[in-house]
């Protein structure tokens, strides 16, 4: 009895340091994107190279995670609530560094936009509206994660639409901007892909909400209606 008691207690804290290291990784994903966005307004080139230059922090969470959480299902074969926190732990971590590639893409495009400086960035203040909706759905998910809160997270899947509207906004705006001078063409069009990274970003934050849904409820509310999801997080 107590030696299963003792293995029970030694799984809780595998589980725990998983959770944990979840967070870290986070934390370092935010901070990318934060970086990202604050250079592709300023230009600050350092600021861009150093979020560049993090990716492969981000890359070492996830093969650390994931491997602990292959080593956590061997060793100790986990049903029910236990497996399905450890299965959406390694689906989050996934997109965490998904999010990270997305960050370095806005990092790398910024770099070569400020580098031509053919289209006045100030004029894009759109970017980090839509960025700052992306980095709060991103925050709202890893507090959700760490709380285990289904209806917040279930908050977190209803932001995505607002940056849907978003993006289609700046789309609509850079097509005028290059209809009405053509030598704006190439940066428009990388604008336009800073700005569907973010709108990407958003999707994986509200994947990582569904996850949590699915942890706490049992139930996998991906490709749901939206009403149907908010009744199942709050049930």
């Amino acid at each position: 009895m107590m030696q299963s008691e003792h293995l029970s207690k030694q799984f809780d804290a595998d589980l725990e340091s998983l959770r944990s290291q979840v967070l870290q990784m986070g934390g370092l994903v935010e901070s990318q994107i934060l970086g990202a966005i604050e250079g592709f307004t300023s230009g600050n080139r350092e600021l861009l190279d150093r979020v560049i230059n993090n990716e492969p922090r981000v890359n070492g969470y996830e093969v650390t995670i994931d491997g602990d959480c292959s080593h956590a299902i061997v060793k100790r074969q986990p049903a029910a609530s236990d497996l399905r926190m450890i299965m959406a732990i390694s689906k989050t971590v996934t997109d965490l560094e998904r999010i990270g590639d997305e960050a370095e893409k806005i990092a790398r495009m910024s770099v070569r936009i400020h580098e031509r400086d053919r289209l006045n960035i100030q004029r894009f203040g759109e970017i980090r509206h839509v960025g700052n909706i992306a980095l709060q759905m991103l925050r709202q998910a890893l507090d959700a994660f760490a709380r285990l809160d289904a209806e917040q997270a279930a908050r977190v899947v209803r932001e995505d639409a607002a940056i849907d509207d978003e993006f289609s906004a700046i789309v609509r705006q850079l097509v005028t901007f290059m209809m009405e001078d053509p030598r704006t063409i190439s940066t428009a069009l990388e604008i336009v892909w800073i700005a569907k990274a973010i709108e990407r970003i958003g999707d994986h934050a509200q994947n990582m909400a569904e996850n949590v849904i699915y942890i706490v409820k049992g139930t996998d509310v991906r490709h749901t209606r939206f009403e149907d999801l908010e009744r199942e997080a709050k049930s």
